[in-house]
């Protein structure tokens, strides 16, 4: 039994062998990089978060100790979590979809 399909018209006609096997090293391939997937979504939510707290560096204005320390371990997530797991944790979500890590939380 085919595991893949076209779909021509509404009529499922089943890949060929060569086909399946191409689409076979396509999966395997994009499986293998979930975890460059999940690390690039942590750089952009970590980079949207340093965003909303930038002003707080300007000249003059003086950033308090809690928000340089959140800041920075924002910036050290990638060396500090390295595998998938860590990520999945790091990207949990609620019901809501709200982010429920605590590294997300601002002071």
């Amino acid at each position: 039994m085919a595991k893949y399909y076209h779909n021509v018209d509404g009529v499922n006609i089943a890949f060929t062998a060569e086909e399946e096997a191409t689409q076979d090293i396509l999966v395997a391939d994009y499986n293998s990089k979930s975890g460059e997937r999940k690390l690039k979504q942590i750089k952009e939510i970590r980079l949207n978060k340093l965003q909303e707290t930038d002003y707080l560096s300007l000249g003059d204005v003086t950033m308090s100790d809690n928000i340089k320390t959140w800041r920075q371990s924002l910036r050290d997530i990638p060396q500090d979590n390295t595998t998938e797991e860590q990520y999945d944790l790091i990207l949990a979500r609620d019901e809501q979809g709200n982010l429920t890590h605590a590294i997300w939380s601002k002071p």
